[in-house]
């Protein structure tokens, strides 16, 4: 009895496992973190799904509304990009925020009534908030998760103490346009703070030999240090950052909301934190990029929009963003 394979047989058996490495290797390219295609993906399909579930939903004033939505979580996390590459991470930007907004509302109210004298109070602000988080992580050695942890508080406590609680109005006029309910060709302002947010994010990230440093101290500390880089002084400028674009966001929402107030943007982290994982950014530090991070905002962006157009509670819109950051953090670990 002849007990050889024919070539036909070894063919048919060779073939399947062909085509099983071949769909290995595109999952494997699909879930990698430092690359966007399966956001495009999970993207499209929202776009689609929501579309033939919402009649409303595939509309030009949605998609804008979409944009403002999403723009104070966009701004801030293209800050947090930088700090979690880095290895380190920032939860006191829902708190910065807030004290950022009442701040630059108090300035033109007691300083100035010049929008000038508002942006530079409320960014200042918020970049001072960073220092310190910055200061205290790296100068101090305690780990960022305590350090902002505490500002958190802090913060928020101080922003509801300058005004025992209350609002402070806004009625600077250019202030509003500027940065709240102005259009640029079109564009509603916020979503061109957020655009502008995102292309210096790309420079200042991946053209700049700072945003190497950020890769190199995130990724390899130790080969860092050896190799010159000031991981404290990089670091440090990661958190500023951070702390200015919170401070960003507080002028577009104070804007927006023609007041600041002290108990705003509760819970910013978690929607900040969860786009910057699902758009690839490791919590472990050294990978991530601005534009993944702009897509992971407007993927969660979509979401709510989609899930509110079907009458979604928000506790379940809470549930389901959670559930995006551990899968986030499951398929960016290394």
């Amino acid at each position: 009895m002849n007990d050889s394979v024919s070539p036909l047989t070894t063919g048919q058996q060779v073939l399947p496992q062909q085509r099983r490495s071949r769909g290995r290797r595109l999952a494997q390219l699909l879930l990698q973190g430092d690359r966007p295609y399966a956001l495009y993906i999970a993207f499209a399909i929202l776009l689609v799904v929501f579309s033939f579930a919402s009649p409303w939903f595939l509309s030009i004033d949605n998609f804008l509304n979409i944009g403002r939505q999403t723009a104070l979580v966009s701004i801030v996390a293209i800050g947090m990009t930088f700090v979690i590459i880095a290895r380190q991470i920032d939860l006191s930007v829902g708190s910065t925020l807030a004290l950022s907004g009442m701040a630059a509302a108090l300035a033109m109210s007691y300083v100035g009534d010049n929008w000038i004298i508002g942006a530079i109070a409320g960014i200042g602000t918020g970049a001072i908030v960073g220092a310190l988080n910055g200061v205290l992580t790296m100068r101090l050695n305690i780990p960022s998760f305590l350090v902002t942890l505490g500002t958190l508080s802090a913060a928020r406590g101080l922003a509801l103490m300058v005004t025992t609680t209350r609002p402070v109005i806004i009625t600077n006029d250019a202030f509003v346009a500027i940065f709240g309910e102005g259009s640029i060709f079109g564009v509603p302002v916020p979503i061109a703070w957020t655009l502008l947010a995102v292309i210096a994010g790309i420079l200042l990230l991946h053209y700049s030999v700072f945003g190497r440093q950020i890769y190199a101290a995130g990724g390899n500390p130790t080969a860092a240090l050896y190799s010159g880089i000031n991981i404290r002084r990089v670091t440090t400028l990661a958190f500023v950052l951070t702390g200015a674009l919170a401070g960003l966001a507080a002028l577009v929402l104070s804007a927006r909301s023609h007041a600041a107030r002290p108990d705003v943007v509760q819970g910013l982290e978690l929607d900040v934190i969860a786009s910057v994982t699902l758009g690839g950014c490791s919590l472990f530090g050294g990978r991530g990029f601005v534009l993944g991070t702009l897509l992971g905002s407007l993927i969660i962006g979509t979401l709510n929009n989609g899930l509110v157009l079907l009458g979604v509670s928000s506790s379940l819109q809470l549930v389901i963003k959670g559930a995006i950051i551990v899968a986030a953090v499951a398929f960016t670990k290394k």
